[in-house]
């Protein structure tokens, strides 16, 4: 009787240890691999395509534009960008 509950519990303690291993390699490796990846997003360079003497006077952020207010080097202007990819989605002139 003694033989039979000892066996049993040296196979639960090799179990529990191979689910101990098993459990830190997959630690390891989710560290590793999110240290090793890209960010959640790479940086974006935009370059606004204005005249000279433009100069930015005001930025507002929305859910995903955001919107740049230009004055100089012409009419006062408002244009949005989505910041994502880096890209002019429309401008405003305001008239004076």
């Amino acid at each position: 009787m003694l033989g039979n509950g000892m066996r049993a519990l040296k196979v639960l303690t090799v179990v529990m240890g191979m689910m101990i291993l098993a459990g830190t390699a997959v630690i390891v490796v989710v560290i590793f691999h999110r240290a090793t990846a890209p960010a959640g997003s790479s940086p974006v360079s935009l370059v606004l395509d204005q005249p000279a003497g433009t100069r930015i006077v005001g930025i507002a952020a929305t859910q995903d534009r955001l919107a740049l207010q230009l004055q100089g080097g012409g009419a006062d202007r408002v244009v949005l960008l989505d910041p994502r990819v880096g890209t002019v989605t429309g401008r405003i002139v305001l008239a004076r």
